[in-house]
């Protein structure tokens, strides 16, 4: 295959269709737009949530709660997802629990919940921990150290 054998694919390309170009076109005079009314001028048309001068649904409607900025996403991990996921010895990053499939976005940090039991040897950096998750890191002989 050469640069100059390359095209698209069938039916991928279509010819843009242009309205308004005579009575032979099959889309002449007013172009799909119907007779007069405000939609049929150019321009016209109403903005979004216009319901005809009646008081919109948006302003019908109460104001409720508010977002705050200033909190956290933090992901949380069990202990029994890193009992299952990681062999003796290992080392647990944010970036190892990415690869292991756990999240995909670490978003605002990690933390690390005493959920399940632990058996191996870990050495666990990531962002916080539990004070049980600590506790059940070191005591399998591991450690828990904050990233």
């Amino acid at each position: 295959m050469q640069l100059h054998d390359l095209q698209p694919a069938e039916g991928s390309k279509q010819k843009k269709f242009v309205r308004g170009r005579g009575h032979g076109s099959g889309n002449g005079k007013t172009a799909g737009r119907g007779h007069k009314g405000q939609k049929s001028r150019s321009g016209g048309g109403v903005r979004r949530g216009f319901e005809g001068g009646q008081n919109p649904l948006y302003r019908r409607l109460p104001k409720r709660g508010f977002t705050c900025r200033n909190t956290k996403d933090i992901i949380a991990v069990n202990i029994s997802m890193l009992e299952e996921r990681f062999d003796d010895g290992d080392v647990v990053t944010i970036d190892a629990l990415k690869q292991k499939g756990l999240f995909s976005n670490s978003r605002d940090g990690v933390k690390v919940l005493g959920n399940g039991e632990l058996q191996k040897k870990l050495t666990v950096q990531v962002n916080y921990f539990s004070e049980s998750a600590k506790a059940k890191i070191e005591s399998a002989g591991g450690k828990a150290e904050v990233v």
